[in-house]
């Protein structure tokens, strides 16, 4: 009989994800380009070498059992770990990543990513590039949990993460807009707490996976629009569906066009000193890849255009 070990290969794996993915054998075999009995032949070997129900297949749909889901799970990690190797493998060798994860903040400028990313793959056309939207504590506990190789907008100082570096990106402004329609805008100034708290404010979900996450901003009591980007928040923004803190360089044209509008309001400036951070490579150093990254980051015009200089969505 088959072992445990030889059953659980990665296409085994694979093929274990797409019949829960799918649903049924059947749709899983369509997917596969397999016939349903092998799929479900190469099901049964994995639960005879496990002792383990898989599936329950009592109904017309293939579902997990809890072990099933178990196994999913420490699949997935397995699969990572699999592709991690051959990373690192295809890095040596070359010297290029052959993927480079970024994970950027709400508040970077997505046309100069965007040029960027082309610009990179002008030098390295064979290394893919994987951009993850982050917010908040989000965009570090990417980098810090290994999800991401670069992170873009660390709001905080990545401080003592082990195997972390940072430099600073540089300093952006947040400025309390309203649509114009908004009756705050028309409220005598500067506008207190207690006036700000009566209205609705539009609010950033931090990304972070494990935690509270961070909140800013935000009063007691104050009833709260969340949306998951600072796009959508400055959208919600500029319908009038509540009011807060948004960059500077975000809101610019549209309180140049009218759109918005910033009432004085009772509270300090709000000042996010941003740094850019990466996970330490060991003793090889950083692969290609990061380095080409980190060198672009070390042009002051490059840091400015990537907080500055934001394109108004048509």
């Amino acid at each position: 009989m088959p072992t445990a070990r030889d059953v659980l290969t990665p296409d085994t794996l694979a093929l274990l994800q797409a019949v829960a993915r799918a649903g049924s054998f059947a749709a899983a075999a369509r997917e596969l380009g397999l016939v349903p009995s092998a799929v479900t032949y190469r099901v049964r070997l994995v639960e005879d070498a496990l002792d383990a129900l898989l599936f329950d297949r009592s109904s017309r749909q293939a579902k997990l059992t809890a072990a099933g889901a178990e196994l999913l799970r420490e699949g997935e990690r397995l699969l990572q770990e699999v592709d991690a190797v051959a990373n690192r493998v295809k890095r040596v060798a070359t010297g290029w990543e052959s993927q480079l994860t970024i994970a950027v903040d709400g508040v970077i400028s997505q046309s100069t990513l965007m040029e960027l990313a082309q610009a990179f793959f002008e030098v390295a056309p064979n290394t893919r590039l994987r951009l993850r939207d982050e917010t908040l504590s989000g965009t570090l506990e990417s980098l810090v949990t290994g999800q991401s190789d670069l992170a873009l907008g660390v709001l905080l100082e990545p401080g003592n993460a082990s195997g972390v570096q940072s430099k600073v990106l540089g300093e952006l402004e947040f400025v309390y807009a309203v649509a114009p329609h908004h009756p705050l805008a028309s409220a005598p100034e500067p506008l207190g707490d207690e006036l700000l708290q009566r209205h609705r404010a539009v609010a950033v979900a931090d990304s972070v996976q494990h935690g509270s996450g961070l909140t800013l901003g935000l009063l007691a009591g104050q009833d709260v629009l969340t949306v998951a980007s600072m796009r959508s928040k400055l959208d919600a923004q500029l319908r009038g569906l509540g009011g807060g803190f948004v960059p500077e360089p975000m809101a610019r044209p549209f309180i140049a066009s009218g759109r918005l509008v910033l009432p004085r309001i009772d509270r300090p400036a709000r000042i996010a000193r941003l740094a850019y951070a990466w996970r330490s490579a060991g003793a090889n150093g950083p692969g290609k890849a990061l380095q080409w990254w980190l060198g672009q980051l070390e042009n002051p015009g490059t840091r400015a255009a990537l907080l500055q200089q934001h394109r108004v969505p048509q």
